[in-house]
């Protein structure tokens, strides 16, 4: 049977600073971010099951990528704990705010390096991560794709 790319789209919110960055991205800041998810597999052949026909149901694909991604870091500051952000972050959070400290400079690149393990970890094993693209601003976005990243 042909393996067929499902894709979603998902938005959300989130802050960043980029510490050591020689532009005005060094400032605390966010963006209204675009993720769109591709899975690769082949669709269910098994006609007695409920999801025949698909590859994978889109509200479980949702779910995957709204509890790994997009309900952690939906209205978030995300900061590198490796960098004198930490004590911002720390009083971000005293007064209430959602942070996240990371162990990378929190870059779109690096976010879909991050998001890719967590998404990988929860699919199915019979269906594979294709790609992903973060999309930052209107005219930005980073893109991550599993055939650039597998070993040879």
């Amino acid at each position: 049977m042909s393996n067929i790319r499902i894709t979603k789209q998902f938005d959300f919110e989130t802050g960043h600073a980029l510490y050591g960055y020689d532009g005005k991205c060094k400032n605390v800041h966010g963006h209204s971010y675009k993720l769109s998810v591709t899975v690769i597999g082949t669709p269910i052949s098994d006609t007695s099951n409920v999801k025949f026909g698909m590859v994978i149901d889109f509200g479980d694909l949702k779910k995957i990528v709204l509890s790994e991604i997009v309900d952690k870091f939906d209205h978030a500051t995300v900061f590198n704990k490796n960098t004198p952000h930490v004590e911002l972050a720390k009083e971000l959070e005293k007064r209430g705010h959602n942070v996240i400290l990371v162990d990378y400079q929190p870059t779109s690149e690096m976010m879909l390096i991050d998001f890719a393990e967590k998404i990988k970890n929860r699919l199915p094993k019979t269906i594979q991560l294709h790609s992903l693209k973060l999309q930052e601003t209107g005219t930005s976005h980073a893109e991550w794709f599993a055939s650039d990243n597998n070993p040879i």
